[in-house]
């Protein structure tokens, strides 16, 4: 390569027609935050093309956010929502929840707004019936299990007076929580 020949941080007109299909491609198939599609983009564009430079990384990337974002393929607060209540009915706490939103890129605001609607004792109870805790137990209880089910709560997010609740609860109230639904 010469002096002559240094890419400039524009972006040829392939570039950018890449980054269009690949964004359409990808969001085709699961929704993704705006930091994941940024990330996304990057990395294969560094693969894609042999002699990009960081500028044009930068601007396609850029162009494929954009263009998502014109075309209405990605919003953060309905894929914060969406991934809230997934969450919640697989049984995770909202602590835990607000970890990987943040780690996917959502915004604060957007995963507060979206964690506001859950439920920790619902999640808590759907998390005990997975792992047969509390009132799912099968087994009796001892102290080394009791040890073991009120860290598995603690660890997975949950205060503990949410899974000292799920843990004292009766298979019928606990029944009740899960068919009440909420998230």
């Amino acid at each position: 390569m010469t002096d002559e020949t240094v890419p400039s941080d524009s972006p040829t007109p392939r570039m950018l027609s890449w980054a269009r299909n690949s964004t359409i491609y990808r969001l085709e198939r699961r929704m993704m935050t705006e930091k994941q599609l940024f990330d996304a983009i990057s990395r294969k564009a560094r693969e894609k093309f042999e002699e990009i430079s960081a500028g044009q990384i930068k601007a396609v990337a850029d162009f494929a956010v954009k263009f998502a974002y014109d075309n209405k393929l990605i919003d953060d607060s309905a894929y914060a929502e969406i991934s809230t209540r997934s969450a919640v009915r697989g049984g995770k706490s909202k602590r835990a929840i607000a970890q990987k939103l943040a780690a996917k890129g959502v915004a604060s605001d957007k995963a507060q707004a979206a964690l506001e609607g859950a439920d920790d004792l619902y999640a808590a109870t759907i998390f005990a019936r997975k792992r047969a805790f509390g009132p799912f137990r099968r087994d009796e209880l001892d102290d080394k299990r009791k040890a073991k089910e009120l860290s598995a709560f603690a660890r997975n997010g949950f205060s503990f007076e949410i899974g000292k609740k799920v843990f004292e609860m009766s298979f019928e109230d606990a029944e009740e929580v899960i068919l009440s639904g909420r998230l």
